[in-house]
């Protein structure tokens, strides 16, 4: 996935629901820090997102551009829709929206580091691998992580797990 075939799929969804801003919540967000990130960080072929002004018209999109839509099978990518209350994000995420105004609409990118406190609850082991390049190319600060994370709402059990995975992290990159 890139910001060109991001843009497409927003130009489309924007022709369904009249709505020009949208939210990228998952993996993909990390299009809205950098242009070009390590493919590992952009394997995803669901885009994460929901309207920024009108977040439950987004599921209206489901049918034409989402899983199964004929959108996908031309393509080879879709629309996700999501609730802006799904991911685990800490405290202040919004405020930190990282905005690419494509010129016919504009997208609103979850900032990197609060992404990945959302992988490190999650700990699916897609995530780990997104984590891990975030890391290694310097597009996430684990310190900035570890601050963040304990704001952010966690089921029982969840807090704990997600920082054995980033100790783990720390220690196989040798982060100090």
């Amino acid at each position: 996935m890139n910001r060109e075939q991001l843009h497409a799929l927003l130009t489309q969804a924007k022709a369904i629901v009249h709505h020009t801003d949208f939210v990228i919540v998952g993996s993909l967000s990390i299009l809205g820090a950098v242009s070009d990130p390590p493919r590992t960080m952009v394997m995803s072929i669901d885009v994460d997102t929901y309207l920024k002004n009108d977040p439950q018209r987004t599921y209206e999109l489901a049918q034409a551009l989402g899983q199964g839509s004929v959108f996908e099978d031309e393509f080879g990518y879709y629309l996700d829709p999501v609730s802006p209350s799904l991911p685990s994000f800490p405290e202040g995420w919004q405020e930190r929206l990282i905005p690419l105004d494509f010129g016919d609409v504009k997208a609103f990118f979850v900032q990197p580091d609060d992404v990945a406190v959302s992988k490190y609850m999650r700990g699916e082991e897609r995530d780990l691998r997104w984590l891990l390049a975030g890391l290694k190319s310097g597009l996430l600060d684990m310190d900035t992580i570890e601050r963040r994370i304990a704001s952010a709402p966690a089921l029982e059990g969840e807090l704990p797990a997600a920082r054995k995975r980033m100790a783990r992290h720390r220690k196989a990159l040798k982060l100090t």
